[in-house]
């Protein structure tokens, strides 16, 4: 594979500089999300220019065949990429050629008959009530730190209590926690409002009165040990150590809380649009997952409770 620093002529770089300012200025993408979408074009560009045998220019996009995608996506698939890193591959590449299109460049149908990997269903696995439970309310027993406990117990409480990402419960800030709702900065910097309810409520303001640390209304509330922003590492290592402190499953992480969250209000009635709202899902389609999660866990308990099961 050609470097790719010497992939593209200069007219390219500069298209592909443009592409990638609109995705975080237009598209609002997240960071991790526009850095794997560069990645994946960049190695497909210097992919191309291995095959014409120098720099990708205006010509050699035009000339794009499915055929070049394909053996760009045979090679990666060589590479142990899975199905879903696939995925992504392709939906960046389309991203950058629809942009291309968009203004007036180039125009292609190479990209138009290649299927999208069929990907693994897999269903989250939540948690039970019990066990959610006790997730949140055994940090204390673990650490010596009364702040930190507090800290840790507070995140997983917005987890399971709220349903956030443990990324957007960590760059929550105290501006974010007034009134009765809390003001959740979600994928793509959307904003949603989701309801706070008592029990999480108490679990911040403890740890709002037990820290040292006191962040401006604009900054992070939760904090390391020395002041920096808090590392998700630390979340997800605390619950490793609840994991064996309570005989919880591999599947118990930060994540799976936002699941149990999710699964637990559909099992009690919860309507379906309002928990796509409450989660920050752009499509209800990805939060349909969960009524085939309920259907298992009901059909579990039919199957454990019923004389004929």
């Amino acid at each position: 594979m050609v470097d790719s620093a010497f992939a593209t002529d200069d007219f390219v770089r500069f298209q592909l500089s443009a592409w990638q300012r609109e995705l975080g200025s237009v598209r609002r993408l997240a960071d991790n999300t526009l850095e794997a979408y560069a990645r994946d074009v960049d190695q497909f560009l210097s992919f191309l220019a291995g095959h014409a045998g120098g720099a990708v220019t205006l010509v050699t996009l035009r000339q794009l065949r499915g055929a070049d995608i394909r053996a760009f996506m045979a090679q990666r698939r060589s590479e142990s990429l899975g199905s879903r890193s696939l995925a992504r591959v392709l939906s960046a590449l389309k991203s950058f050629f629809r942009y291309l299109e968009r203004e007036g460049v180039v125009s292609t149908e190479a990209l138009n008959v290649i299927r999208t990997p069929k990907l693994p269903k897999s269903l989250p696995k939540a948690l039970t009530v019990i066990e959610a439970r006790a997730t949140i309310t055994t940090t204390e027993d673990m650490e010596e730190r009364p702040w930190v406990a507090a800290r840790d117990m507070a995140v997983l409480s917005l987890c399971y209590g709220a349903g956030l990402r443990i990324s957007e419960a960590l760059a929550l800030t105290s501006g974010d926690l007034e009134g009765e709702a809390l003001r959740v900065t979600g994928k793509g910097g959307k904003i949603r409002l989701v309801p706070l309810i008592d029990n999480v409520r108490r679990s911040i303001e403890l740890y709002i009165k037990l820290s040292p640390f006191h962040a401006a209304p604009d900054e992070p509330l939760f904090r390391g040990v020395k002041g920096g922003v808090l590392s998700p590492r630390l979340i997800q290592l605390r619950v490793v150590q609840l994991r064996s402190a309570l005989g919880l499953p591999p599947s118990a992480t930060p994540h799976a809380l936002r699941h149990s969250f999710a699964t637990h209000l559909l099992g009690r009635g919860g309507d379906l649009r309002a928990i796509q709202e409450l989660l920050g899902h752009a499509s209800l389609s990805t939060t349909q997952i969960y009524t085939a999660v309920d259907t298992d866990r009901l059909l579990e308990s039919y199957r454990k409770a019923h004389p004929r099961g």
